[in-house]
């Protein structure tokens, strides 16, 4: 009995702790990030993308040879990323997973952390478009009817947002499109994250010239080795890595719809950080849109999650 009391303590606590870490990386990514596109004198937001994905690429590298070094402690997919086929097969994910980076990052350059969430909140409506229209799958009533209460909650959150003259239009739009991204991202992908960095860091190139970014790397002022620009991207490309590993290990511990659940409370508190760090006010308005949202999401994965057992179940 206290061997199966022990054995429940340690489950929960392993659980915890993922949780914790996932949201602790997955916070501090969205800061370090924000710091880097808006509080720098600097006006290269692919750059730092290109930067952070190639440290990604880096750590996947560093991790595969420590498999095969040690490969009783480090496990890590093995694949052969500059293979034709690999190419072939990967390329259009790569796109995709390009897409979703460029448009999140131009929309957390262009609008508040407190806001972040709301911007890119149309995910879930995209999962059940593109479910429909891709993989061929219908989904319930609830679930129409939460997706319409979450547009409502969206758009009074963008109303408010604008009530109080801090609303950008470039990063709404760019914020819709990231949702876009990352609803067709998620799926499509079959194929783990080590395959897509090293692509990406290529595609990322000619995007950096011809968006007239070089220069503007060049002039920044703070390039030198001992400022703290490296340290911070460095953190970010870091921070990268780890929410896709603390992203797979909550799904193992956990499952995907409590992934989702997390991901969703993790914005709330990330949204009320956001607030008290920057010290914005916000109306009574806007904090109900938040909530709506919030709330709306949880309930739509939920009913997304049970109608795709009921599927699995069926087939």
């Amino acid at each position: 009995m206290n061997e199966e009391k022990e054995s429940l303590w340690q489950k929960y606590l392993r659980i915890f702790l993922v949780v914790s870490g996932y949201w602790i990386v997955s916070i501090s990514t969205v800061f370090v990030n924000k710091t880097l596109l808006s509080d720098l004198n600097l006006n290269a937001p692919m750059f730092i993308a290109f930067y952070q994905t190639v440290m990604s690429a880096l750590i996947c590298h560093i991790m595969k040879i420590l498999s095969k070094l040690y490969p009783s402690k480090v496990r890590f997919p093995e694949s052969k990323p500059f293979d034709l086929e690999t190419i072939k097969d990967v390329l259009p994910l790569s796109v995709m997973f390009l897409s979703m980076i460029v448009t999140n990052n131009l929309c957390l350059k262009y609008v508040s952390v407190a806001f972040y969430y709301i911007g890119r909140s149309l995910t879930t409506i995209f999962n059940v478009i593109f479910t429909f229209l891709i993989l061929g799958e219908k989904t319930s009533a609830k679930c129409i009817f939460c997706c319409f209460v979450i547009i409502l909650g969206f758009y009074l959150g963008v109303d408010q947002e604008n009530i109080a003259g801090s609303l950008s239009v470039a990063g709404t739009v760019f914020g819709v499109l990231g949702s876009l991204s990352l609803s067709l991202y998620s799926i499509f992908t079959k194929r783990v994250l080590p395959k897509i960095n090293q692509e990406v860091c290529i595609m990322l190139v000619p995007i950096i010239v011809l968006a007239g970014e070089i220069p503007e790397i060049i002039n920044y002022e703070d390039l030198s080795i001992t400022s703290s620009f490296w340290p911070l991207m460095t953190a970010g490309g870091v921070c990268g890595f780890a929410i896709g590993f603390f992203t797979s290990l909550q799904i193992k511990v956990t499952s995907a719809l409590t992934h989702n659940i997390s991901g969703t409370a993790k914005a709330c508190a990330q949204t009320v950080l956001a607030t008290y760090w920057y010290h914005q006010s916000k109306s009574f308005l806007w904090w109900f849109s938040n909530g709506i949202v919030l709330l709306v999401k949880c309930n739509c994965n939920i009913i997304l999650y049970c109608h795709l057992i009921q599927v699995q179940f069926v087939f």
